[in-house]
């Protein structure tokens, strides 16, 4: 077994003990009312998209999301929350050195033993939810259930619904498919654009994101016989049988939308293997970006 198959079958056990954390952490977390910015890079800022949509959609107040790059440094934000498996990204690093002492930050990270100790005013731990794999998984769905659970919107179900990804088969023909493509609504936008990065980190799969009522705006035309398109929460009326229409596979998301990110996690690896490929060893990363000067 891989390192990431390793991990990502843990999630549940993972998910259960970040949710039992989330009632602990007020004050350190974003307070209702605050208005706050979410940053990350690659599978982070994917989160962090998810988060803000939800935080913002259940009226805990204004929430952005950015790439640590793309920080807007003209806006004044109550709170920073900075998501780093890491602790290590330099962008991130940087970011949070320039609103030191400016805007309260905190930061979400696997291993505290990093530089983001020091340059973020708070902490929170996810050691158990730490990767060897320089694919995330855990980690990243981890950090989404504590924050989701924060908000008071994590469930039992959630966790049920990620041991039932686990244990039933991919759908026939998906992991034959040359080409794929996530769709999302509000906070699961963020999950299918990771569900993206996923399938091209771990299987160097042609995939594309869109929110779903975008996917009628052009992208639908390269849907056909041997594509997919994957659903993550409830489809706009008639996508489905639009897709039908055109010969590709429709997979419904029936599951939570993060347990559905899981079955999406899989089918990289399934993918992966039916390619001949190490999803621990993706071509041209690193577990964390550290630029030099």
């Amino acid at each position: 077994m891989t390192h990431v198959e390793d991990e990502l079958n843990s999630q549940p056990e993972c998910w259960t003990r970040a949710a039992a954390e989330a009632a602990g952490l007020g004050g350190v977390l974003p307070e209702p009312g605050e208005r706050i910015a979410v940053v990350g890079c690659g599978t982070s800022y994917f989160m962090a998209q998810a988060y803000a949509a939800l935080r913002e959609g259940s009226g805990r107040g204004e929430t952005d999301a950015f790439a640590a790059s793309e920080f807007p440094h003209g806006r004044a934000y109550d709170r920073v929350l900075a998501l780093s498996r890491s602790g290590t990204t330099t962008e991130v690093l940087d970011l949070l050195g320039k609103l030191k002492g400016r805007t309260p930050t905190t930061a979400l990270t696997a291993d505290p033993n990093t530089p983001v100790m020091t340059t973020a005013d708070e902490l929170v731990v996810l050691d158990y939810a730490d990767e060897r794999s320089v694919v995330q998984t855990r980690f990243a769905t981890t950090a989404l259930t504590l924050l989701r659970a924060h908000l008071g919107l994590h469930t039992d179900a959630v966790v049920a619904d990620a041991r039932t990804a686990l244990a039933d088969d991919l759908p026939e023909g998906l992991v034959e498919c040359g080409q794929f493509t996530f769709l999302g609504r509000g906070w699961t936008v963020g999950l299918a654009n990771e569900a993206g990065l996923k399938m091209r980190e771990a299987s160097l799969a042609w995939t594309e994101a869109y929110p779903a009522m975008e996917y009628r705006h052009g992208p639908i035309s390269i849907t056909t016989s041997g594509t997919a398109t994957w659903m993550f929460g409830e489809a706009p009326e008639g996508l489905a049988e639009q897709v039908h229409s055109t010969g590709g596979l429709w997979i419904e998301g029936r599951l939570d939308p993060l347990a559905e990110l899981v079955r999406a996690q899989r089918l990289a690896v399934a993918v992966a293997a039916a390619r001949g490929l190490d999803p621990d060893r993706p071509r041209h990363l690193t577990r964390s970006v550290i630029l030099t000067p």
